[in-house]
């Protein structure tokens, strides 16, 4: 890609990236803003792309934009240590929520079959558990 040739509206084009979006990153420090010529419109290069695919990447891995942006400050290459901290991190998170997921369905999964055996007039098991705020099944 040559330097400097793409308008934001292209740039968004590219990466799949909403215009706003973009300038949402560029508000938070995560992609800079070019130059804007004497009455003309600022155009942004190959680097702009690579960035906003990073940032994508990471998002994708769960990364908040928070720590996005600290994994970019270390984007030289010569952090790694720092890097794997934030992944350590990101890895441990990640784990809990699993667990948390699996508990999830695991209630979901037996009020459902309470739904599915539910015979008669009585409350919804589902609904009922939902008002009572699922003591029987522990915390979530």
């Amino acid at each position: 890609m040559t330097t400097a040739t793409l308008t934001i509206g292209t740039l968004a084009q590219t990466t799949g990236i909403h215009v706003e979006t973009i300038r949402y990153y560029q508000r938070r420090g995560l992609l800079p803003v070019p130059q804007k010529p004497l009455g003309g419109i600022r155009r942004y290069d190959g680097n702009a792309v690579a960035r906003l695919h990073f940032i994508r990447s990471a998002q994708w891995l769960g990364f908040s934009l928070d720590e996005v942006g600290e994994l970019l400050k270390l984007e030289d290459g010569a952090h790694c240590h720092e890097a794997s901290v934030i992944a350590e991190h990101k890895l441990r998170d990640v784990r809990e929520k699993i667990v948390r997921l699996e508990h999830i369905e695991k209630v979901l999964s037996e009020l459902f079959i309470g739904c599915r055996a539910h015979q008669g007039n009585i409350t919804c098991p589902l609904i009922a558990s939902l008002h009572e705020g699922l003591e029987t099944y522990g915390s979530l």
